[in-house]
């Protein structure tokens, strides 16, 4: 078989076997080279030299002689050169100052103007500046080194992570320092060593995935220790506490793409390098410049306070150090020194740039550095065992020694089984993203989706499984602490159903808000940077924008101080006093009354941005890829309507508080007040809301049907759209129907990576006649449409639907016979009215079967991120969904944190769940800009828990759709019945039919 590169065989050391003392660093000498040297001994310093000592990344400390009064970097070039460092520039030297806050030593400042006591100190040797590919790096050595610091760091509690994907990092650990599994050295090991904080909990999961290891090398196993870390959110994250100008603490940190912002350890934010113009820091205030076009004009400076000025500056230093490694081309030149005055600071990154230093390595041939592995078998203070690795010989394999050939085959033979899951299959991981080393493929279990009703969105590049593919989150945190936290609010927290009808205005608000900002921050930033718009349509949009997203900021706030003060958080002793919110509701919907000019605006901002975007081909192309973003969830136009809905979501809101308050309650007479002021602005729009609502719905589905022009036409209405099965000489035929005020369409979902449904045929409604016709063709919920044209039989899903459409296609020809001015456009499909019947139904069938097959495939395939509108879930769900049904939805959205529990999963899992567009859409906190899943609820039943479920659990509602079934818990009696009322408008709306022909898709008549 010959020599199985990058294996390793144990040899014993010099001094092991007598039991002497021996430091246990990572030796990189050379053959013949010895550390004898440079090895000092005892405690005094020599000549002007001290002794510094520094903890290597395996916990082994060494001795260097070095005079403090020279540059930092004199230590660090001899930490590097006696570690044979080849990519020194990814590391640096740490230790603590007085604060006891770790710093990095600075390269050009004297050690002694640094550290205090340096003989005193400890320093130590860490990863400093984090790649985010771990292929990168060019050494083995060098990803031997990031490995250790990724053990240190989840040992630390730094690389916060699931319990399952710290088990299985360690269970890389255990690999790469001791082989192969076998049940007694695991344990051992894991006694002796230990690799994480919950170790103990989750033993039994390393040693199942170690077994998982088999044959995996030393170097194999590191590289999967950083492609593990490398996708968790706390990769190379080191926090430096601050607030921002509300007060509220947060974390900054800085990354390979920029700075970011976290609360606790959610991150809540992300300035990109590319998005900021200045870093700067003044006393204790760290400022962040923004261009102008990322944030507008009002709010390109942000400021966030630090415990003191060393701090700030030393944050400060950190970010310079990072964009210079990371962005920069070359090392830049240091600031020249001023003659007389000094303005700023003339600090500069001393190092290689990571393009010089890869392009150094190569230049120079990455050489394989000989470096030894070290194991610490026990934490006692006796002799440390070392294990040296070096390239096997031929006749020596990791597995055991080889007697022959033979056996080398057989082992090659078990390998490439396992490898494919044949004679090892893999059981569940908890999820993807909690495991992202496997593939989506080998993620079969109870908690896996059907391939049908996999929703996809968008995909992270170069990250494999997303969390975004489906429902389907990781189970993060402790679940017990998670209960005792709910429990522990539920008692702490005010029970009053008026505290929970404010919670709902809050709640609902800081959705909003984030909607708001796809428009006047996101899409903003996308039309600047590729200079798309003409200036006209940007002043009419974001002049009109910009003002109603700045009240609502504030009000948000208002909102978020005086729930704040109910609860308690602040201000206890005065909470009596707070316990009301018709006082802000009143201020607040009075001063709406100042932007009716600016929502009046919003019939014309939609309609000019929709011709400009047919007319300017920039536009469009940017309209079309900022659709395809994570953060815009929704169809574009849909977030430029929340404000005009937003004010029925208030008027509605207001209604439930008055009526649960008494006349005689303190907090009536301003709600009703507010009530009325709200209610008075909603009837001046209503009916632009109307007309807003169907011109939005109608330019979504120009977009999403190919074959048709002109459906935005004027005076046409949506009524309906939904799936039914249409006769043919092969049987039935899926297909999705939409009705309009003056025709109806027919047509099949191509096999396309845009997902778009091709139109097969069009039926004007003057002259149409409908009857059902179950009896004639002996097919269940059939019915016949006669038209000018054509006869088309169809067949619905369940009694429900039929007499949906029947009802709605009537009352279409109805208002199409009384309508004196009928539309003058008649849409060219392509599908002339002279064509006959045969090319239709036969030359098309063939293709709709295949559509019909397609239908059949994972929705995870799909590639268009807006695979979870009405239109697509309809399709797969064999369901209809009317205008006054999306009318409904509107009026019904909802946002707050629930707990959710899958079928079979043990512990809840909190979540911030939005509802809207008959969806659930799923992020970790309200701050996130985008979901990581979604769930179309269109076919689902919501119920409360049978018996059989086993859920023992107060405001608990179920979700199910087939054998997909899901568990929700609301935090009190009133959240719970609000949700079950959503969702039940969503829900309802299909009738939770079942499906009506077999998977075949034939009918034989």
């Amino acid at each position: 078989m010959g020599e199985i590169e990058g294996s390793y065989r144990v040899l014993q050391t010099p001094g092991t076997r007598l039991g002497a003392q021996f430091n246990a660093g990572i030796s990189t000498l050379e053959p013949g080279q010895s550390l004898s040297g440079n090895m000092v001994g005892g405690s005094k310093s020599h000549g002007l030299g001290l002794q510094i000592r520094v903890q290597g990344l395996d916990d082994s400390q060494e001795f260097f002689v070095i005079d403090p009064k020279l540059p930092g970097q004199n230590l660090l070039s001899e930490v590097f050169h006696r570690g044979n460092f080849i990519e020194s520039d990814y590391f640096g030297v740490e230790f603590q100052n007085m604060q006891m806050n770790w710093v990095w030593l600075e390269p050009t400042k004297p050690i002694a103007r640094q550290v205090r006591r340096p003989a005193n100190t400890l320093f130590r040797l860490s990863v400093k500046f984090f790649p985010p590919d771990p292929g990168q790096l060019q050494e083995e050595y060098t990803r031997y080194l990031f490995s250790l610091q990724m053990k240190r760091d989840l040992m630390e509690g730094r690389l916060i992570c699931t319990e399952n994907t710290g088990a299985l990092l360690a269970s890389h650990i255990v690999q790469s320092e001791i082989g192969d599994h076998d049940d007694a050295a695991d344990r051992e090991f894991l006694r002796a060593n230990k690799l994480l904080p919950y170790q103990d909990k989750v033993q039994e999961r390393i040693m199942e995935f170690h077994h998982r290891h088999l044959g995996q090398t030393p170097a194999e196993s590191d590289f999967q220790i950083l492609e593990i870390a490398r996708k968790l959110e706390m990769y190379g994250v080191r926090f430096h506490p601050a607030a921002d100008r509300e007060g509220t603490k947060i974390n900054l940190t800085v990354a390979h793409m920029g700075l970011q912002v976290f609360q606790g350890n959610t991150k809540i934010n992300t300035f990109n390098w590319s998005k900021i113009r200045k870093l700067s820091f003044k006393r204790k205030r760290f400022l962040i410049k923004l261009h102008s076009e990322v944030h507008g004009p009002h709010q390109d400076i942000l400021e966030f306070m630090m415990a003191s000025r060393d701090q700030c500056k030393n944050f400060w230093k950190i970010c310079v150090e990072y964009h210079s490694f990371f962005r920069l081309f070359d090392q830049p030149e240091p600031k020249t020194k001023a003659i007389l005055f000094t303005r700023g600071s003339s600090f500069r990154y001393s190092g290689r740039t990571q393009k010089q230093l890869v392009e150094y390595v190569r230049e120079n041939g990455a050489k394989r550095t000989p470096y030894q592995r070290c194991v610490c078998l026990n934490r006692h203070p006796s002799p440390l065992k070392k294990i040296m690795f070096v390239p096997f010989s031929p006749r020596s394999h990791h597995l055991g020694h080889l007697k022959n050939q033979t056996t080398h085959f057989f082992i090659f033979i078990f390998l490439f089984f396992a490898f494919f899951n044949l004679i090892l299959p893999l059981p569940f991981v908890d999820s993807v993203m909690d495991n992202p080393q496997l593939s989506p493929l080998t993620s079969k279990g109870p908690l896996s989706l059907s391939p049908s009703f996999q929703m996809s969105t968008l995909s992270l590049p170069s990250q494999a499984p997303s969390p975004l593919q489906s429902p389907i989150l990781s189970e993060v945190g402790s679940t017990a602490r998670l209960e005792e936290e709910e429990e522990g609010r539920r008692k702490r927290y005010p029970t009053d159903k008026a505290y929970f009808i404010a919670k709902e205005i809050l709640t609902t608000e800081r959705t909003y808000l984030k909607d708001l900002e796809v428009i006047t921050v996101w899409f903003r930033s996308a039309v600047i940077k590729e200079n798309a718009m003409p200036e006209g349509l940007m002043t009419l949009l974001f002049s009109n924008i910009d003002p109603i997203y700045e009240f609502h900021r504030g009000f948000l706030k208002e909102l978020d101080q005086r729930l704040a003060l109910w609860e308690g958080r602040s201000n206890a002793h005065v909470k009596g006093d707070y316990q009301r919110i018709g006082d802000v509701m009143l201020k607040n919907m009075s001063a709406l009354k100042e932007f009716t000019s600016y929502l009046q605006k919003h019939d014309e901002v939609l309609t000019e941005l929709e011709k400009a975007s047919k007319r300017i081909k920039k536009l469009e192309t940017v309209y079309k890829e900022f659709e395809l973003q994570k953060v815009c969830y929704l169809p574009l136009n849909t977030f430029l309507l929340k404000p005009i809905q937003r004010l029925m979501h208030y008027k509605l809101i207001l209604e439930r508080l008055c009526k649960h308050y008494s006349p005689a309650h303190r907090d009536y007479e301003d709600c009703k007040e507010a009530m009325k002021e709200v209610a008075e602005i909603a009837t001046q729009l209503q009916s632009s809301l109307i007309r807003l609502e169907n011109f939005q719905k109608l330019t979504e589905l120009q977009r999403d049907l190919i074959g048709i022009e002109n459906l935005t036409a004027p005076g046409r209405e949506f009524i309906r759209e939904g799936c039914l099965y249409k006769l043919t000489k092969k049987g039935l035929q899926q297909r999705m129907f939409f009705l309009f005020s003056d025709m109806l369409l027919y047509t099949s979902k191509g096999v396309t990576a845009t997902n778009q449904f091709k139109v097969h045929g069009q039926l004007p409604l003057h002259g149409m006649i409908v009857e059902e016709s179950e009896n004639e063709w002996s097919v269940p919920h059939c019915f016949t449409i006669y038209s000018a044209q054509r006869t088309i039989v169809v067949a619905a899903s369940s009694k429900v639907e039929m007499g949906k459409w029947i009802e709605d296609l009537n009352m279409a020809i109805d208002l199409a016979k009384k309508s004196q001015e009928k539309s003058g456009v008649f849409l060219s499909t392509g599908l002339n009215d002279h064509s006959n019947r045969s090319s239709d139904e036969v030359s098309l069938e063939q293709e709709s079967e295949d559509d019909m097959n397609s239908s059949r495939t994972s929705l995870d395939k799909q590639t268009h991120h807006r695979a979870n509108t009405t239109m697509h879930v309809c399709w797969h769900r064999n369901t209809s969904v009317s205008m006054s049904d999306h009318s409904l939805a509107v009026e019904n959205q909802l946002s707050g944190y629930l707990l959710r529990k899958f079928k079979n999963s043990n512990g809840w899992q909190k979540l911030w769940v939005v509802f809207t567009n008959f969806c659930l859409f799923f992020y970790k906190t309200h701050q996130d800009d985008f979901p990581l899943a979604s769930l179309p609820l269109l076919g689902y039943t919501v119920s409360t828990p049978d018996e059989s479920d086993s859920i023992h659990k107060e405001y608990v509602f179920k979700l199910q759709f087939k054998s997909h079934v899901y568990f929700f818990r609301a935090e009190s009696e009133y959240t719970f019945e609000r949700w079950m009322e959503v969702i039940k408008s969503a829900a309802s709306t299909t009738g939770r039919m079942s499906l009506l022909i077999p998977k075949g898709g034939h009918y034989a008549s």
